[in-house]
């Protein structure tokens, strides 16, 4: 994720870090689940299946944990150092082309939230308009990925705009003027980020121009602990929690600011706002298709060299 959200990660998660539980014994009801950030409104359904009860009722005692490095959960769950870990689909992909034994077993958020951004009140108005512009990102590879489907779909190409690093200052260089546009903003976050401050934006959806649709963020396991009996009765959890947000979306907000009053403030109540319709209703239903698709585009992309049948990196736990 994003700028104004690194500093923050970095003094949540050092103290988090140290209680990774580094053996796979672990008595039946207690799971620990690592995140892929410090605490925020994309993760609203395991905080409030944890602060309403609803772990404990279905027979768990879930700790969640955020990563002192952004990297690390996924591959710590591949080394049999945690049982589950929240990542994203193209990481997915990509992770297990390289020979790390995970899979899909449910998701969290079921839609993209990477979008392309400008300035609402620049010269920007479509993607044409970014011929011989400066485009920054954050993290290459999917992010150059995506930018080029979408440039491909309005007839031009990566050499058509000048692309620059920005690290992790996405907003803050499209608002010093020093890129005319970024790829990679998180759209429940940097587009409110953005509005707060006065310079609104306008966002280009890579579902809309070329992209094949996929799931942001998704829970995934190791391939040799897959008929673990904690992941069913916590799937089924998230998603009782996800309808208690989509009814009671005011009262769920005071239980997910209960233990985290530092994120009581006008971004995350937007970005709660924002998030709520992207959730996924149904967390252990698995699209066979959707995730087919998008392999096939990462080969095309050349980000994996093959695209491996959905059961190798994707299941539904029944």
């Amino acid at each position: 994720m994003k700028t104004f959200l690194k500093k923050k990660l970095l003094a949540a998660a050092t103290g988090a870090a140290a209680m990774l539980i580094t053996s796979s014994a672990m008595a039946d009801d207690k799971l620990t689940v690592l995140l892929d950030w410090f605490v925020n409104p994309d993760h609203a359904p395991l905080i409030v299946a944890k602060e309403a009860g609803i772990f404990k009722k279905h027979g768990l005692d879930v700790e969640l944990i955020a990563p002192a490095d952004p990297n690390d959960p996924p591959k710590l769950v591949a080394a049999g150092k945690a049982p589950l870990a929240i990542s994203y689909q193209p990481q997915l992909h990509v992770q297990v082309a390289e020979g790390l034994p995970l899979k899909r077993i449910g998701t969290l958020v079921a839609t993209p939230l990477n979008s392309l951004v400008v300035l609402e009140s620049g010269p920007i108005k479509s993607i044409k308009d970014l011929k011989g512009k400066k485009v920054g990102f954050s993290v290459g590879g999917f992010e150059s990925a995506l930018l080029q489907a979408m440039l491909h779909k309005q007839g031009l190409s990566i050499k058509d705009i000048e692309l620059i690093n920005v690290n992790f200052s996405l907003s803050p260089s499209i608002l010093a003027g020093k890129v005319d546009a970024v790829i990679g903003a998180f759209r429940n976050f940097e587009l409110n980020q953005m509005d707060i401050e006065g310079n609104s934006g306008r966002a280009f959806y890579p579902e809309e121009q070329g992209v094949p649709a996929y799931d942001e963020l998704i829970i995934v396991a190791n391939n040799d602990n897959l008929n673990d009996k904690r992941f069913r009765p916590f799937l089924d959890s998230l998603e009782e929690a996800t309808q208690m947000i989509i009814n009671h979306p005011k009262a769920t907000w005071e239980l997910f600011i209960k233990n985290n009053s530092e994120l009581d403030d006008e971004l995350n109540r937007r970005a709660w706002r924002d998030t709520i319709p992207r959730f996924a209703l149904r967390p252990a239903a698995l699209d066979t298709n959707r995730y087919a698709r998008f392999a096939e585009f990462l080969v095309e992309a050349e980000l994996i060299k093959e695209a491996k049948p959905v059961s190798d990196y994707a299941i539904e736990i029944k």
